[in-house]
């Protein structure tokens, strides 16, 4: 039978003996503590050599390997070196296997679960290599081993500063662990360290050093690495309500035991010194004996909480005055002022939102961040004023530990739409025109379900309508016009460039060849017969629609940030239902939003987008550039479903639409429609004018004006799409009407 003595500088109560069989063989495991003495550590390990086949020694400072660099720790060496008999180890080597196993096991287990965590070592030299690991998923690593050591009121916040502080380590006394700390604790100093592990999202360490630095709740909620955890640790951990700890000691036998005393009974089986014991070597036995570590839940219930970003900005000088303390009469002149000026401020946190818990039980929670400059301002600029003004805002979102940052409004459509920003960022960009573009399309499809003047046939495959979409070939413009091309018998893709809007419609053929599409750069002769308008534009307070000759009862569904209808022109038309895309719901009511002009617990489909991803995990760059895939509208939508997001009320420039006010549109339109001629004829829509107070007033019919006639419209049909053999389609369809450009 192989005997291992395990002498630790830890207490004495806790000293056992067992047996147990490991790697083929009998074992007589002993632990022996030596109470914070080293000389009877020293004298421990003297005797006992002469009745062991190993020795390790355990809670002691080890010696580091820090880059290139190896630390020797003169009180460990001293220990080590008094055993001459049979092989002695403080388990550093399989440490740090095991170290850096565990964080590839739990960030593979738990689902890119490190990535861009703000983590804590209260040792960076004993645990190098594990920060070394941690720092291919994040960035945000700091270091308290100049506070302990030293007493220095800095921590290091590189792999690079640690490596620079190991090499003067010499010049620094050693002192044990729990000495220093303890003395570290009645100074002001250690402060320090306490409000670091309260910011951090990972801390590392012993059991001692993180028992030594809780205090006032900042382990609550926590995620801590550290090793040879028992019940009594469990029991502390349990009670300062910390998340998950990863023990990297396995667990092989009843008893828990350290790495050190696993490292000797593998020396001890194999007689060999840990000199000729190779990393390959404890590899094997490691794949052999199937270690992992331990993901230890000391409250019961595992909350795997991801985060997020997003970038809001003011869109006209009205959110500036509500976000700054300016009297409303301000002069216009002085407005224009503090717009210009507020386009330079530097990005700031707005707020953080809270309590998002997916039905899947995923949570997330995130970060607001306002830049200062409205669309207008952001126009008169070059695109790299607005790039760095978002970087700066992705660096602060990466300091906060931020796993992926969304743009919101008119930041997504300056430059390349995102392209830039997410080369140059250093976490995951999206801008959300995936969410925006399905929102948008299923708040128009419940709109017009609500208003039932579109009857659908359920035998047909396509609804018996004609759409547009004003703005088609930017990101959510083209999918939606692919995604109705699918579903209506006509769409109408219009713009400003027509040879981009014959690449679209020829790319839209391709997919759906039974599809009818016509591209058009002056539209408003059209606008009389659609039944629904999809305006996605970045005209940014231009004239987009002569609403007046809009068909009654049409649905318009504004995705546009500044809206492309302000409420002045819809005024114009209460037979027109005229809503603001598609917002959404969240699955829970939110904690710490602050107004982004939306109903409570209501969000815009981009800031959707963004945390729909965090909740489910996938860190990466989903939507940038302006082709936006219909592939990944139809999979954030379905994700979205999957983490209980639904289509919030739809609303327009007044607020929510109830059913009563859509039977009022409804009703208008229906008696517009009875004088209705079209816009084709030149002829203008006025809605019926009640006179009050009696309900059923006559209705006043305006005068309608003959048109001039128009020169027809030049039309240049689109070549068939040859159609296979094997796979015979429908005949296509497609359009080019070429007039007279007006600002789309």
């Amino acid at each position: 039978m192989k005997k291992v003595i395990t002498v630790t500088l830890g207490s004495s109560k806790k000293d056992f003996e067992f047996k147990t069989r490991f790697l083929g063989q009998e074992f007589s495991v002993q632990r022996l503590g030596a109470d914070r003495d080293s000389s009877k550590a020293w004298e421990l390990m003297r005797r006992q050599q002469a009745n062991a086949d190993a020795i390790a020694l355990s809670d002691t400072v080890d010696h580091y390997h820090v880059g290139l660099r190896t630390v020797v720790n003169k009180e460990s060496q001293r220990l080590m070196q008094v055993v001459t008999r049979v092989p002695v180890t403080t388990g550093a080597s399989l440490r740090r296997l095991l170290q850096v196993r565990a964080v590839r096991h739990v960030q593979k287990e738990l689902g890119h679960y490190f990535n861009n965590n703000l983590v804590l070592f209260l040792s960076g030299m004993r645990n190098y290599d594990m920060a070394v690991a941690l720092s291919e998923y994040t960035r945000n690593l700091s270091f308290a081993d100049p506070v302990f050591h030293a007493g220095s009121p800095l921590l290091l916040t590189s792999l690079e500063q640690l490596e620079i502080y190991a090499k003067g380590k010499e010049l620094i006394p050693d002192i044990v662990p729990g000495e220093f700390l303890k003395s570290v604790l009645k100074t002001v100093k250690n402060k320090i360290v306490a409000n670091a592990v309260a910011r951090s999202h990972v801390i590392v360490g012993t059991f001692r050093e993180i028992q030594a630095v809780a205090a006032g709740g900042n382990l609550e909620g926590k995620t801590l690495i550290t090793s040879a955890i028992d019940d009594e640790a469990l029991a502390f951990f349990t009670k300062h309500k910390v998340n998950l700890v990863v023990d990297v000691s396995p667990k092989l036998f009843d008893r828990v035991v350290g790495i050190s005393t696993i490292t000797a009974m593998i020396l001890a089986s194999m007689d060999k010194p840990e000199s000729e014991v190779s990393d390959h070597d404890f590899e094997e036995i490691i794949n052999e004996l199937d270690i992992k570590p331990r993901l230890l839940h000391p409250t019961g219930h595992f909350r795997n909480i991801r985060r997020f970003a997003f970038v809001v900005h003011p869109l006209s000088q009205e959110y500036i005055k509500k976000g700054f303390p300016l009297p409303k009469g301000t002069p216009k002149f002085i407005m224009d002022k503090v717009e210009t000026l507020a386009a330079y401020m530097p990005p700031m946190v707005y707020c953080k939102m809270s309590n998002i818990v997916s039905p899947s039980g995923a949570e997330a929670e995130g970060w607001l961040i306002s830049v200062g400059g409205t669309p207008k301002e952001m126009l008169s600029h070059s695109p790299e004023f607005t790039y760095r003004r978002l970087l700066h805002a992705a660096k602060i979102a990466e300091g906060l530990g931020a796993q992926i940052m969304g743009l919101g409004a008119f930041t997504k459509v300056v430059g390349d739409a995102g392209i830039t920003v997410a080369r140059r960022a250093s976490i995951p960009i999206t801008t959300g025109n995936s969410y925006s573009a399905s929102g948008a399309l299923w708040a128009a499809a419940d709109a017009m379900r609500r208003m039932g003047l579109v009857k659908v046939d359920k035998d047909s495959k396509k609804v018996p309508a004609k759409t547009m979409v004003i703005g088609a070939t930017g990101s959510i413009g083209s999918v939606s016009a692919r995604l109705l091309a699918m579903a209506f018998d006509e769409v109408v893709i219009a713009g400003r460039d027509m040879k981009k809007l014959n690449e679209l419609r020829d790319s839209i053929l391709q997919d759906t060849p039974d599809a009818k599409v016509i591209s058009s750069t002056d539209y408003d002769s059209l606008l009389g017969e659609m039944d629904m308008i999809v305006t996605s534009t970045s005209g940014a307070g231009k004239k987009i629609l002569d609403i007046t000759r809009v068909k009654p009862g049409c649905v318009i569904t504004d995705v546009a940030r500044p809206l492309d209808l302000p409420p002045s022109e819809v005024a114009k038309r209460p037979d027109v239902l005229v809503i603001e895309s598609g917002e959404i719901e969240l699955p829970t009511p939110v904690k710490g939003m602050k107004s982004i002009g939306l109903p409570k617990n209501v969000i815009y489909a981009c800031l959707a987008e963004t945390i729909v991803l965090a909740l489910e995990g996938r860190f990466e760059v989903f939507t940038i550039g302006r082709d936006t895939e219909w592939e990944k509208v139809k999979e954030i939508y379905k994700l979205g479903i999957k983490h209980g997001m639904k289509l919030a009320a739809i609303s327009g420039v007044k607020g929510v639409y109830t059913d009563e006010d859509i039977a009022k549109v409804v009703s208008l339109a229906k008696k517009a429609r009875l004088t209705w001629k079209g816009s084709s004829s030149g002829s203008t829509a006025k809605a019926p004018v009640k006179k009050a107070p009696v309900k059923k007033a006559p209705v006043k019919k305006a005068p309608v004006k003959k048109a001039a006639k128009k020169a027809p419209a030049k039309a240049v049909v689109a070549p068939k799409k040859p159609v296979s053999k094997q796979a015979p389609a429908k005949k296509s369809a497609g359009r080019t009407i070429v007039k007279k450009k007006t600002a789309a």
